[in-house]
């Protein structure tokens, strides 16, 4: 089912003043996306994607357009401020992604992934990592994490593939009982129709993608867009090196990790190191 394009806010965020901009200097111009793909030499699929808030404008791109439409470094400075967007509106987009996605592979360094989390769990992360937010934020944190987690009971839902750091069935979120119920929930998901999961263990040494978070979304298109997110900053990128690269960093992460049999036992020897007692998030 096609989804219709979203409608784009420029007071937003840059990304959305980008692709309202190249519409409106695109039409002035009288070019139809065919005719300006020629222009700049870009697809007009990448073309259409950047106008809808789709897709990131790939960097040589802004200069081109900058040269077709004569408007100096307009699109060359709109590229400069996506860049330096915050890290929540970047998320935000991965969202809007993930809602829509076919297949989404995922790879987390030390939280078991936010589709996966148990509400005490999610109230336990946001309590104890933002100092000072109030109780009633905590529950609206978790319930807009909640409302995510719908993906997986579609009747159609995505091809989900998570991989998890050992470190994250490690790190008490929340403290035994939390963790304890948390990792029960990752048992039936390890290899069913529509999810695998797999653990790397500490065994397995230093992989490419040890730190952070990374995001593979991949649409009914076949187009695959990758969020990374480290401590202090995530990325968004779709132009088809970074792409081609994270996917294969992701391959070697499968590689390296156990497999789905194999990482139910671990996460089963965990959970009895995680003795069941009252927690304060249920």
């Amino acid at each position: 089912m096609a989804h219709p394009a979203r409608e784009l806010d420029p007071a937003c965020s840059a990304r959305d003043l980008y692709g309202v901009e190249l519409r409106r200097q695109r039409q002035l111009a009288g070019l139809s996306l065919d005719r300006l793909s020629d222009v700049v030499n870009y697809s007009k699929t990448h073309l259409h994607g950047v106008e809808t808030g789709e897709r990131l404008p790939l960097p040589p791109i802004s200069e081109k357009l900058d040269l077709a439409f004569g408007t100096g470094e307009l699109f060359q400075g709109l590229w400069g401020a996506i860049k330096r967007e915050h890290t929540p509106r970047r998320f935000d987009h991965c969202l809007e992604l993930e809602a829509r996605a076919a297949r989404i592979q995922a790879f987390n360094a030390s939280l078991v992934p936010g589709l996966l989390q148990t509400p005490a769990y999610m109230c336990a992360l946001f309590a104890e990592g933002k100092a000072g937010i109030s109780p009633e934020e905590v529950d609206s944190l978790a319930a807009a994490r909640l409302g995510r987690q719908e993906i997986l009971r579609r009747d159609c839902p995505p091809d989900f593939w998570w991989i998890i750091n050992e470190a994250a069935l490690r790190q008490a979120v929340g403290g035994p009982a939390v963790m304890h119920e948390q990792l029960a929930v990752l048992l039936p998901l390890m290899e069913t129709r529509h999810t695998t999961v797999q653990v790397v263990p500490f065994e397995a040494g230093a992989c490419s993608l040890m730190v952070g978070t990374l995001i593979l979304l991949t649409l009914p298109d076949n187009s695959t867009t990758v969020y990374q997110e480290g401590p202090r900053n995530g990325e968004i990128f779709d132009d088809r090196e970074t792409v081609m690269q994270r996917v294969r960093d992701y391959d070697r992460m499968k590689v390296c990790a156990l497999s789905p049999r194999e990482s139910a036992a671990l996460i089963k020897a965990t959970m009895e190191t995680y003795e069941p007692c009252e927690s304060p998030w249920t």
